[in-house]
């Protein structure tokens, strides 16, 4: 997994509430099991017309959107089923973090095991930088997981929660089971030293 420190770039504004997992990536793909053109699909019934074509007015799919890497999303992202393939995909595309009101648990946890930061601002700043967001496409802001502070075009700070082993987790680039091999060598000396 990726380390996540500093994150500074464009948003895509996907405003859109109650945003569920089969949104994210539809069921037909679930039957992979790793991560390899999952980007593709994201939102797939949104950004692409029948015959495949992309749909040029999803926001996706603008020109000044692309290698944009958070995504302001309306509220309540993220609900639905467990899928871990929703995170996967988000990041197979290229996002880093997901701003909110409110993002669904179970989406938040996959998130966070697969180097997605979910942020989540109180209603009143998640407003500020949408109308922010709106006015100036091409604007950036700066994602510091390190001080818990997304800063807006406007230099304008809020504080995001996040679990401090989460935190850890992402700061250092590893996921769960990385994270317990770095014991491997303490818990081999300490089954040595009582064995028997």
């Amino acid at each position: 997994m990726a380390t996540f420190t500093k994150l500074t770039s464009r948003v895509v504004p996907l405003l859109v509430d109650n945003v569920d997992t089969d949104q994210i990536i539809p069921a037909r793909f679930l039957k992979v099991t790793d991560k390899h053109g999952l980007g593709e699909k994201l939102f797939c019934d949104w950004r692409y017309n029948a015959d495949g074509s992309l749909k040029p007015d999803f926001v996706l799919n603008q020109p000044q959107h692309r290698e944009s890497q958070v995504l302001l999303a309306g509220d309540n992202f993220g609900c639905g089923s467990s899928r871990e393939h929703a995170p996967w995909a988000l990041t197979a595309f290229g996002f880093r973090a997901v701003v909110s009101t409110t993002i669904a648990d179970i989406f938040r946890s996959n998130s966070m095991k697969n180097g997605l930061l979910p942020i989540i601002l109180t209603p009143e700043k998640h407003q500020q930088l949408k109308d922010e967001i709106l006015k100036s496409p091409h604007a950036e802001v700066t994602v510091d997981l390190e001080q818990q502070l997304i800063t807006f075009p406007s230099g304008t700070k809020a504080e995001f929660p996040i679990d401090p082993f989460s935190k850890f987790c992402l700061l250092n680039g590893v996921d769960e089971l990385e994270y317990l091999r770095r014991f491997t060598k303490a818990v081999e000396q300490y089954e040595a030293e009582h064995a028997g």
